[in-house]
């Protein structure tokens, strides 16, 4: 018989009531607080992206315009400009770009991608956007070109076939170049692919330059006999007795750049020697008898040579070399002895080590940046080139957030970077190596006894900071804990000390409230079978490699300025086992205490005494109130007391799966609970984990009258515990007398895991933590006034009486499900929100907006959510971004002012805001936003150029007239239309760049490419257009028209010209029937006049009609 349980079905009756959208438990006479936040304050767009291209495929360069553009595999488009000038694009089909080519000087880009589509981008708007699109079906897209100042683009497709479009109405042309056309015309069958992978021209037309997949460069005359005039293997070994020389690797691309004065430049990608072997990829710069080898740290995607002109029948004047690696962006200053590079000033070093987390801080005290740059700066690079950055084009939006904005990246190899993230850009401030407190340098058996370690031991997995005090907390994979403080002295440590803790705790089976019996997973294995295998030391005993999993720095640490290391805490190995990672952590300057937890417990560290003040177990928190109803299991026989602390072990992780580092690929395509990315619930009764902490002054028991320090502990099962704190009087006592905490009990419980805790004053208004100002620790200074600068910021809270026992706070509590407000010292529930059934949140802030506070929510399903405080009002719900892996959870952030970000690939950080005051103020200061894209700045800077090499285009250069009886016009070029990689053959074809579309060939064939007009088109560039940059426009949109115009008259004239033909056929046919029929009649019956005056007034009307007189 089964048994009937109450307990389940209570459960089920509070499950269907919160259900609700918003339910009021409470008096409502009671807690009348006006809020202020309504739906009209929220809106969801994109503001910015920043960091390296994931995945770049292409690039191009605008010499006038001075802007970089670099496609991805993904089909984004980034463009550069001068720093804090970028912008990102995304096109539709997600297909890989393949080449990029810019309307030099015209503020438009051409992209061709892998799906045989081409793209015409309009930059001069405020959101750049497609203008027009052609989609090939018949063939496939391998290489375009464009001439500077030319009107056509030539297609190369990969059956060795030109295609010629008009770049200004962007229709194809009818004349092609056919593959059969281009070579010998004794020639009958394909010729096949050819091992050419890329052609330069010299600039005076005469020659060119093949780069060979056997690493060869060949140079050709463009009158010569079908033989190359100079063979050149740059790193071939040349042998002694006259052979060629060794074959090398491919040379991928070659650029041939001349000079007025010296050598021409020669710069080439590949063609190592094979016995290279483990060589980091190279760029060759030859120029004259020296050959400088470059070495990259990343394989080279592409190069480009900047150069002084546009023109490319002119000295070109190279003065610097864009390298476009995998994984970052180099350029290398030409005109200096050694090629020095120049320094980079975009944020492309996020990814320079994998992001493991990320912590997002927006109106920060205005004194921390420049703090952090100050102390930042010392630690620049030198050597780098003393010129300014080549890509300075484009024009700073006039933007309106003058709040600071900081964001903190914790990553794999132990790095902590600061950036300024105010007025929508992102500026590298400070950088800190935490690895730099433990001794990587282990001896042979210390290595072999780590064989299990973590792939990154000293992967930072969460982080506490307190701006205003400039307290650093970091927690490592390693579970360890350091304590850093802010300095601007530089100090040497001689000892760092350190903390060790040990956690583990054993259950037997528990009973749930629902009276099913839950047991736990036995202990997994230990992952260190070492042949010294050591029992647990005592808590005083110094650590060692069989209990640490990472030795302390035996030698004394220097410190430079910025955050210096003032604690180590380490959690030990018990019985054999290794300690679990730590899934929260929370700091408070204060009180002067660090608290964290995993799954066994929770350990609060006194960091001014360097004490570890409380070590519990999570079952001990709860005392006789268990509602699990859990007990300790006997020890066993090789564990020694521990002091109350516990140890869970990970119910089905193996050793294997506990040992990767968050930068794992395990990490990513799962869901691992962590403090970090808490994100499932299954199996959550199996233990119980400590989530989230939270440190305020408030009542800390039921029906208090006074406010006192507390701590909230928020744990997996959705429960709330509260502990008082009793800290000791500022001053000398505070050093000597220990902090006491003592738990009071639960505070209240949630379906899922604790996300995030905060109190609300009795108006609405949010109570921050208490915090102590920042001070100078290595400052020795009169004690008295140590202790003025060290003395804590009061909390304001609102007044009440305590004989009233009047509600004077609120806390806001947050589970993976749902919301509570409760009301305290009462401890009733006011109000609860189910804020997901089918789901659950992956992160949850209580964040001040300008408005009020509301709770914003993200979801693993894509929803981001905000509900109104205390009242849990809904107020926006956009199904914005599906999880598709373990980055965008683990590096989720809401900020307050409605700013949130995330890492949106490996290498990128997507900016967004939820509120509609930002929305509308970018809207205006001329920084696209929205959801196809986004942009800091304007690229298109209009017809006036500036500097030197850009007034170039307003003078003619010197030389022989192309048009007779006009003197100093700009001479043309033969260009050389080459089909790279993957082509079928080397199309060498001469022409002229302005007369090559014009010959009269027809209309091309539509089922060749289909033209798509774009969102962008003639009606965006008419609103955008105004003076002077309006007269351009304008005049381009006339020539647009007209260029449409007369398309539709060579149809028109097509059809015509299609139609006499007919005409005159029929007519034909009909007078020679006419003459049969009049030779017939006149051997029957001699003639018959009238039927012949009937067929010359036929002949004469058809003759009429078509306008062409038949014979």
């Amino acid at each position: 018989m089964k048994k009937f349980n109450i307990r389940k079905v209570l459960d089920g009756l509070k499950e269907v009531s919160s259900s609700t959208p918003s339910v009021q438990v409470g008096p409502q006479e009671n807690h009348l607080i006006q809020e202020t936040l309504q739906s009209d304050h929220f809106q969801l767009c994109k503001t910015v992206r920043h960091g390296f291209p994931y995945q770049p495929s292409s690039m191009a360069f605008d010499p006038v315009q001075k802007i970089l553009a670099i496609g991805t595999q993904s089909g984004a488009l980034r463009l550069f400009g001068r720093p804090g000038v970028e912008c990102y694009c995304q096109h539709e089909s997600g297909a890989a770009v393949i080449q990029l080519q810019f309307l030099i000087n015209e503020g438009a880009l051409v992209s061709a991608l892998a799906d045989d589509s081409v793209h015409l981008w309009n930059l001069r708007q405020k959101r750049p956007a497609i203008l027009h699109s052609l989609k090939f079906s018949k063939e496939r897209i391998t290489f375009c070109h464009l001439p500077f100042q030319s009107k056509w683009l030539y297609i190369g497709t990969e059956r060795g076939n030109i295609h010629l479009v008009n770049v200004e109405s962007f229709m194809l042309s009818g004349y092609v170049i056919m593959w059969n056309k281009a070579i010998e015309l004794s020639t009958k069958a394909h010729p096949g692919p050819v091992a050419i992978h890329s052609v330069a021209w010299h600039h005076e037309g005469k020659q060119f330059i093949c780069s060979h997949s056997d690493g060869t460069l060949t140079i050709w005359n463009i009158r010569g006999q079908g033989k190359p005039i100079q063979t050149i293997t740059p790193h071939g070994k040349q042998p002694k007795d006259g052979k060629k020389p060794e074959p090398c690797k491919p040379i991928l691309k070659v650029e041939y750049k001349t000079t007025r004065i010296g050598e021409p430049f020669m710069i080439l990608s590949g063609g190592l020697s094979y016995d290279t072997v483990g060589r980091r990829p190279c760029l060759t710069v030859m120029h004259g008898k020296s050959t400088a080898v470059l070495e990259m740290d990343y394989p080279i995607v592409d190069f480009l040579t900047l150069c002084e002109t546009p023109y490319a029948n002119d000295f070109q004047e190279p003065y610097a070399v864009v390298v476009l690696l995998e994984k970052d962006l180099v350029v290398i200053d030409l005109a200096q002895n050694g090629y020095p590079i120049f320094e980079n000033p975009y944020p492309l070093t996020i990814h320079e080590s994998p992001v493991t987390c990320c912590e997002y801080f927006a109106d920060c005290p205005v004194d921390l940046i420049p703090a952090l740059y100050c102390v930042g700066s010392r630690q620049k690079r030198q050597g780098y080139s003393k010129k300014e950055w080549p890509i300075s084009g484009g024009n700073w939006g006039q933007g309106t957030q003058s709040y600071p904005e900081i964001i903190i990246t914790g990553h794999a190899d132990g790095t902590v970077k600061f950036w300024d993230a105010s007025a929508m850009m992102l500026q590298v401030l400070y950088k800190l190596k935490t690895a730099k407190v433990f001794d990587r340098n282990r001896s042979k058996e210390d290595k072999g006894s780590t064989e299990t370690s973590d792939e990154d031991p000293f992967a930072i997995q969460i982080m506490a900071w307190c701006p205003e005090s400039r307290m650093l907390c970091v927690a490592g994979v390693s579970a360890n804990i350091i304590i850093y403080r802010f300095s601007k002295l530089e100090v040497t440590t001689e000892v760092v000390q350190l903390l060790e803790v040990r956690m583990q705790y054993e259950l037997n089976d528990i009973e749930s409230p629902d009276g099913e019996n839950r047991r736990f997973p036995p202990p997994v294995p230990p992952l260190r079978q070492a042949a010294h295998r050591h029992s647990p030391p005592p808590a005083a005993t110094t650590l060692t490699e069989a209990t640490c999993p990472a030795s302390m720095r035996s030698t004394p640490l220097k410190q430079s300025a910025g955050y210096q290391v003032d604690l180590v805490v380490q959690l030990v190995w018990v019985s054999g086992e290794p300690p679990q990672q730590i899934t929260s952590l929370a700091l408070n300057s204060s009180y002067g205490l660090v608290v964290f937890g995993n799954s066994n417990g929770l350990a609060v560290v006194d960091y001014v005494q360097k004490t570890v003040v409380l070590n519990l177990g999570t079952v001990e928190l709860y005392g006789s109130n268990d509602p699990y109803q859990r007990q300790p299991r006997s020890p066993r026989k090789t564990r020694q007391p521990s002091g109350g602390l516990c140890d869970i072990n990970e119910g089905s992780a193996t050793s294997e799966d506990r040992c990767k580092s968050p930068t794992s690929d395990h990490r990513d395509n799962s869901f691992s609970r962590s403090r970090s990315s808490s994100v499932t619930s299954i199996d959550k009764e199996a233990r119980e984990a400590i989530s989230s902490f939270h440190f305020s002054d408030t009542f800390a028991r039921k029906g208090d009258s006074t406010l006192t320090p507390c701590l909230y502990v928020g744990t997996t099962l959705g429960t709330v515990l509260a502990l008082a704190l009793t800290l000791p009087p500022a001053g000398e006592q505070r050093q000597l007398q220990p902090v006491i905490l003592s738990p009071t009990g639960m505070l209240v419980r949630l379906k899922g895991s604790i996300m995030r805790m905060a109190l609300l004053d009795s108006t609405g208004s949010m109570l921050p933590p208490a915090f102590e100002p920042w001070f100078e620790p290595n400052v020795t200074a009169d004690g008295e006034e140590r202790e003025k600068v060290r003395k804590r910021r009061p909390v304001s809270v609102s007044p009440s009486t305590s004989q009233d026992l009047n509600e004077s706070q609120y806390a806001v509590v947050c589970s993976e499900k749902q919301a509570k407000v409760i009301s305290l010292p009462s401890q009733t529930c006011i109000y609860k929100h189910s804020i997901t059934e089918a789901s659950f949140i992956l992160r949850a802030d209580v964040v001040q907006m300008s408005q009020g506070v509301s709770l914003a929510c993200f979801c693993a399903n894509g929803h981001i959510m905000t509900l109104s405080v205390p009242g849990l009002r809904p107020l926006m719900d956009v199904n914005y971004l599906p999880l598709t892996d373990m980055r965008i959870a683990r590096t989720f952030c809401f900020t307050n002012l409605g700013q949130a970000m995330y890492l949106c690939s490996p290498t990128e950080v997507q900016r967004i805001t939820y509120s509609q005051d930002t929305c509308e103020n970018l809207q205006q200061d001329d920084v696209c936003v929205g959801l196809s894209g986004d942009a800091g700045g304007t690229f298109y800077t209009g017809g006036d150029t500036r500097g030197p090499q850009q007034r170039v285009l307003q003078r003619p250069l010197r030389g022989r007239s192309s048009v007779p009886g006009q003197r100093g016009a700009i001479p043309s070029v033969p260009l050389l239309i080459h089909l790279l990689i993957n082509t079928s053959c080397l199309v060498l074809f001469l022409s002229y760049p302005n007369s090559v579309g014009e010959i009269s060939s027809g209309k091309a064939s539509r089922s060749l490419a289909q033209h798509i007009p774009g969102p962008g088109g003639l009606e965006g560039m008419k609103g955008a257009a105004s003076g002077v940059v309006g007269d351009l426009a304008r005049a381009r949109i006339a020539l647009d028209e007209r260029g449409q115009k007369l398309g539709e008259l060579d149809e028109r004239t097509a059809a015509m010209m299609t139609s006499a033909d007919s005409f005159s056929k029929h007519a034909h046919e009909y007078k020679r029937k006419g003459k049969l029929i009049k030779e017939e009649r006149a051997a029957c019956d001699g003639g018959d006049g009238e039927t012949q005056e009937e067929l010359n007034s036929d002949a004469s009307s058809m003759q009429r009609v078509t306008g062409i007189k038949a014979t």
